[in-house]
């Protein structure tokens, strides 16, 4: 019983696979995904997609890297897909000073009005932070936040803000790229991170593992490297390591998580 908690699926660079990665992840032990959207442009693709696989959960939101190129009535449109799919989550939205030029003030009216549509539908919602944490938690703060929580995806902040995140209703999830070596001071707060409040992601097409620990590398035309969704065994497998626990034992307390989270 696998739980991918954040993908995208939907994403074009995957086009080439996805009737195999479709037709194959139901035998991998794959209970439920979450399929992220990101703008206007591929929340459709994302409601397609799910509509045809029981197996896979929406998620609607404006990511922080594409609120320069909304359109005017974007949040009515969100509105619109959340509310004709009662099972979907809100995301992948937040915050991001990593980009280049970022405009931090429009991401947080985003993000603020993105919360409060989770908040007034009773949604959990997913949240992507890059160099913005600080701002993130000092936000948070100041908002009212879904009364079931939310993701933390792919995790980058300091151990020490974990346990405020968790004071305010976060999860937090890791993914395969985190078995990086670069990556080594991450997985350590991962090891600390208590357990009841872990998920697990691929973040596909992105987040790839390291080549020896990646079974089901995909490349471009142009050789970049892809992450493919299989690859969820892999964030089981480096959590359980970090963990020192069995895996089967892990994959139970996943399980348990994910439902809390996003079962409603």
């Amino acid at each position: 019983m696998l739980f991918d908690a954040h993908n995208h699926l939907q994403d074009e660079r995957l086009d080439p696979w996805r009737h195999e990665i479709v037709s194959l992840m139901p035998q991998t032990g794959l209970a439920e995904m979450i399929v992220n959207g990101s703008c206007e442009e591929d929340w459709p693709q994302v409601a397609e997609l799910t509509r045809q696989h029981a197996w896979m959960r929406p998620a609607f939101g404006l990511h922080p890297w594409h609120v320069k190129q909304r359109g005017s009535e974007w949040l009515t449109v969100l509105r619109s897909h959340l509310e004709a799919h009662p099972n979907a989550v809100v995301g992948e939205i937040g915050l991001d000073r990593w980009i280049e030029n970022p405009d931090i003030d429009t991401q947080l009216d985003c993000f603020r009005a993105q919360m409060a549509l989770a908040v007034e539908l009773e949604r959990p919602a997913t949240i992507h932070c890059l160099r913005a944490f600080g701002l993130l938690e000092e936000t948070l703060r100041s908002i009212p936040r879904p009364p079931r929580g939310f993701l933390l995806h792919s995790y980058g902040g300091p151990v020490e803000m974990v346990p405020a995140f968790i004071q305010l209703g976060a999860y937090f999830s890791i993914s395969p790229y985190f078995a990086h070596p670069r990556k080594t001071a991450q997985l350590a707060t991962f090891a600390k991170i208590p357990l009841e409040r872990l998920l697990t992601e691929t973040d596909a097409p992105d987040m790839w593992p390291p080549d020896d620990l990646n079974p089901h590398l995909l490349q471009t035309t142009d050789g970049a490297a892809l992450n493919h969704p299989f690859n969820i065994r892999v964030s089981y497998e480096i959590l359980a390591k970090i963990r020192g626990m069995p895996l089967e034992d892990l994959q139970s307390s996943i399980a348990k998580n994910y439902r809390t989270l996003f079962a409603f």
